[in-house]
């Protein structure tokens, strides 16, 4: 039971493997930049992480998400990168602590989150990254900004997936135990040689669909040990 990621399977079985999937991970987060196009989402995080290394003036100083926001919003606003369409609450599904949902197309949904549940957004936007890298089949496209009620939201939109039977989260365990995340409470996971901790994996949150697992709304932290070159 791996990951699927662009139509390839990506097993944990070896210290080889799991080394490289660290690298093309390190690269997505902490590297100095890819080949190519740039999609928003990537832009947004060089940005983030580019200004969190300058806004450290003692190994001590905290980086506040407040001044962090003030900064992000001058960014979007030079990059044109706020979401301009009307979110209707006609479209609105559900709500959950984090985000609010809504139907965006006959196959799409779009989220806002205010990245309550992250220390800063560039954490939000670390996760997100890793959620791209791990599963292309509900991946999240990053739409732009958009203030709602004076508070700084991000917009993603992602592939509306109908659950054909309820999510056996003993399945789910199984599932992330193959691929070396360890249960460490309730329904929160971690890789310890990976240094990423995958949080909230109730059956909200992951879908079956025609006994395949959709992971749709994902969390992920990372830890020191992500940004050691060990395994």
């Amino acid at each position: 039971m791996p990951f699927y990621r662009k139509n390839k399977i990506s097993i944990f079985a070896s210290k080889l493997s799991m080394k490289n999937i660290k690298d093309e991970l390190q690269n997505i987060i902490i590297g100095d930049g890819s080949v190519g196009p740039t999609s928003k989402l990537e832009k947004v995080q060089n940005f983030l992480r580019t200004n969190e290394k300058a806004s450290f003036r003692t190994e001590k100083q905290k980086y506040l998400k407040s001044e962090e926001a003030i900064c992000l919003t001058d960014f979007a606003f030079k990059e044109r990168l706020f979401f301009l369409e009307e979110i209707s609450e006609d479209n609105f599904i559900s709500a959950g602590a984090e985000q609010r949902v809504y139907r965006y197309d006959d196959f799409h949904i779009i989220k806002i989150n205010d990245s309550i549940f992250y220390e800063s957004w560039l954490d939000y936007f670390n996760s997100l990254l890793i959620h791209n890298y791990f599963f292309c089949a509900t991946a999240y496209e990053f739409l732009g900004f958009k203030f709602i009620d004076n508070r700084l939201y991000a917009v993603v939109k992602q592939e509306f997936i109908v659950s054909t039977e309820i999510t056996d989260l003993n399945i789910v365990k199984q599932f992330l135990s193959y691929n070396n995340f360890s249960n460490s409470r309730n329904n929160d996971y971690i890789n310890s040689d990976l240094g990423i901790i995958f949080e909230d994996l109730h059956d909200e949150n992951v879908l079956s669909k025609n006994g395949i697992l959709y992971f749709i709304d994902t969390i992920f932290y990372l830890t020191k040990v992500f940004y050691s070159s060990n395994i």
